[in-house]
């Protein structure tokens, strides 16, 4: 069992372990474990004790550890992505859609309960059971590449792979500073995306137009 892993609340069992929360319960445990002991520390007792399951019951809902990391993983792309579908589509000025797309995947990754962001880089996301978040996370990076390439962003491949980038770096930074201003590194963040694109210096008038964007967007 991984080091500090208290039992927080009673373990379930039965019916218990069918809780509509109960998945949630896992989740949330396995991010605060996967993040803080690390994965590869960490095993399915030790998260299933901290959500108050019994091991067995934590198999109800995730048959390995690798099936609760693909969950958590998909968490923090899945929301981006249907934005984007919707933004990419979207007939708004690009830099508006552009600057939209980037706060709120930014402010994903950045107002997480846990910092999963960082479980990028580990080398189980490699694996074949994680392939279907590897292409969801590609298609996100393309609709950057739409956005730009819509915008006469040139070349918008290399411009892509630094867009990107830097979405994604809050999670490293957020790693290193834990008392981090996720509203202004996110604010931040969207502002450094449009001035990568090579588009005019983002005003106060585009960041009011994104974020009414986004709440039409999310509705």
């Amino acid at each position: 069992m991984v080091k500090g892993a208290g039992v927080g609340r009673p373990r379930a069992n039965g019916a218990a372990a069918s809780r509509p929360d109960a998945r949630q319960a896992v989740l949330d445990a396995a991010g605060e474990l996967f993040t803080g002991a690390g994965y590869a520390a960490t095993t399915t007792r030790a998260i299933a004790e901290r959500a108050g399951l019994r091991q067995a019951s934590l198999y109800y809902h995730f048959p390995a550890k690798e099936d609760i990391l693909a969950a958590l993983l998909a968490g923090t792309v899945r929301p981006s992505l249907v934005l984007a579908a919707r933004l990419v589509a979207g007939d708004a000025p690009v830099a508006v859609r552009l600057w939209a797309l980037a706060y709120a995947d930014i402010g994903l990754l950045g107002g997480a309960r846990h910092n999963l962001g960082a479980l990028y880089l580990l080398p189980e996301v490699g694996s074949a059971n994680l392939a279907r978040f590897r292409a969801e996370r590609a298609e996100l990076k393309a609709a950057y590449g739409d956005l730009l390439a819509a915008a006469g962003v040139v070349p918008a491949a290399v411009r892509t792979d630094l867009v990107f980038g830097l979405v994604e770096s809050i999670a490293v930074i957020r790693r290193d500073d834990p008392e981090l201003d996720v509203e202004a590194h996110t604010r931040e963040g969207a502002d450094g995306v449009v001035r990568l694109a090579g588009l005019p210096e983002p005003t106060e008038e585009l960041r009011a137009r994104g974020h009414a964007l986004l709440a039409t967007s999310t509705d």
